[in-house]
């Protein structure tokens, strides 16, 4: 019985040598957040043809690598009924890349009417909140095919 407790007692004690001395495998050191990152969610407010409608906006924005945290890969999902769209786009913060800042806003979109259409947003963004103006143009159509527009999202 000795023996058995004493050959127990040296096999632990190896195993407490073999690992001494050993650290974690090193990490890589998280990518620094900026305040934009996350998801935001709001209204989209469309004018054309002389009419004004609503409808849900959100926004997944993910910072572009080695952009000083002041561009990012914007995904837009509208739920607007005239612009029911998924497209990622691209946004840009200035001065700096801490709120308040000014954010532009700039990509293409496939859209329902069976064309490439384009959007430009530009306004305001802080710790919770963005509001900017819209511009776009859509399919060409008798009427025209140019929009305008505003939407407001809030962070969380």
């Amino acid at each position: 019985m000795r023996r058995r407790t004493a050959t127990a007692l040296l096999g632990v004690g190896f195993l407490v040598l073999l690992s001494c001395g050993r650290e974690a495998a090193p990490t890589a050191p998280s990518a620094p957040r900026s305040f934009l990152q996350g998801t935001w969610s709001g209204t989209i407010t469309i004018e054309r043809e002389g009419q004004s409608s609503s409808g849900p906006m959100s926004w997944a924005v993910e910072v572009v690598d080695g952009t000083d945290l002041r561009t990012f890969r914007v995904t837009i999902r509208s739920q607007h009924a005239w612009l029911p769209i998924t497209a990622t786009v691209t946004s840009a913060i200035e001065p700096g890349n801490q709120p308040p800042a000014r954010i532009s806003t700039q990509g293409d979109y496939l859209s329902p009417r069976g064309c490439t259409g384009s959007i430009l947003s530009v306004g305001a963004a802080d710790a919770t909140t963005i509001n900017a103006d819209l511009t776009g143009v859509d399919c060409p159509s008798p009427s025209g095919s140019t929009f305008t527009g505003r939407f407001a999202l809030t962070k969380g």
